[in-house]
């Protein structure tokens, strides 16, 4: 098979293009430019600068051909602006997601189909198991590797043609033993941090560089919209949270968390902890990747990156789903409540607000 390998200069993506190699498969190497390669390189972040240098090495000493996509503009729309456009309306994002369905998997997935490759592999660890109505996305062998909760979004015809070499390894110790056994000089990288496109791991300035109406100091409110704090930041602050709330933390001898954000009057809403979990919450811009039951089904969901799935009942509806949850949570709006039967993961969507809840 022709298959296009989606190369980002680390350890996982050169595993995958070598093992491809190796098992006779004709390699074409292609790498997202992210960035401004002439900038300074950003502390963890992957597909600029180094970065492409790496993965062209690699490509160079395993001797296939290898492509540089220009997708800097396209990553500051879809992916940057996005970020910071969720925290301005009181969400809490996933720029994973958003990087994968908007650049990777279209504009690589779009090269890959017009150089004639048969496939498109990446170094993500999830599984793709051929089942009895086509191809499944599964949780990979290593637990701790785990990235399936952040590819909900792939479509079923994105998945046909996707592979992920990388979902039967043991653990990342036998992915750098393998590339040291190719000669990779990648086989020590570090990875890539979560947030790529922030220096020094910290999102507020960007956001509030971009969002200048959300910097500055603001109010802790309770249900009531009772002044009961201060704050440094709204941008500090997610539904579920408990820390950074000072005296306001523990209110007539109730702990608190904050149960919303309004990032335009810069208010954090806070309630007790005891009392402000739900047992039922809609989702939008579902994504099915099996037929959308029309009586619902009864599976787990997973409403966090590092989260312990739920039992739940999902029941879809014209504009997403409605979650009625076995056990009360505390959804934070924006993230990915994914539902899965066992390792399967069968589609997911994005945790509506609860004053636009009515809209899903």
């Amino acid at each position: 098979m022709r298959i296009l390998v989606a190369m980002s200069g680390g350890v996982d993506s050169s595993v995958v293009a070598a093992r491809l190699q190796a098992e006779g498969h004709e390699v074409v190497g292609a790498t997202l430019q992210l960035y401004d390669a002439r900038g300074a390189a950003k502390k963890g972040a992957c597909c600029a600068g180094q970065d492409i240098r790496d993965a062209r090495a690699v490509a160079d000493r395993l001797g296939f051909p290898h492509y540089v996509i220009d997708a800097e503009r396209r990553f500051q729309d879809s992916v940057i602006e996005r970020f910071a456009d969720a925290y301005a309306a009181g969400e809490t994002p996933v720029p994973c997601v958003a990087c994968n369905q908007g650049v990777k998997f279209t504009d690589l997935l779009g090269l890959a189909k017009e150089i004639g490759a048969d496939a498109m592999a990446t170094g993500h660890y999830v599984r793709r198991i051929e089942g009895p109505q086509g191809a499944e996305l599964h949780r990979p062998v290593d637990s701790e590797r785990d990235q399936s909760w952040f590819l909900f979004a792939t479509t079923r015809d994105q998945l046909e043609y996707l592979r992920f070499p990388l979902g039967d390894m043991p653990d990342k110790a036998a992915v750098r033993a393998e590339a040291e056994k190719y000669g990779l000089l990648v086989a020590g990288k570090p990875d890539s941090q979560d947030l790529c496109f922030v220096s020094d791991g910290s999102y507020v300035d960007l956001v509030e560089s971009m969002h200048p109406e959300m910097a500055g100091a603001g109010e802790i409110v309770d249900a009531s919209g009772n002044v009961v704090g201060q704050h440094e930041g709204v941008m500090r602050f997610t539904v579920g949270q408990s820390k950074r709330l000072g005296n306001a933390a523990r209110l007539n001898g109730e702990r608190q968390m904050v149960v919303g954000v309004e990032p335009a009057s810069r208010r954090v809403i806070i309630g007790p902890r005891a009392h402000s979990f739900v047992d039922t919450l809609r989702v939008r811009d579902v994504n099915w990747l099996v037929d959308a039951p029309p009586e619902g089904l009864a599976c787990r969901v997973q409403m966090r990156a590092r989260e312990v799935p739920r039992p739940a009942h999902i029941i879809p509806t014209p504009q997403g789903a409605l979650v009625q949850l076995t056990e009360p949570a505390m959804p934070a709006p924006g993230q990915a409540c994914v539902f899965y039967d066992g390792t399967r993961i069968l589609g997911g969507g994005f945790i509506c607000r609860a004053e636009s809840a009515t809209a899903a």
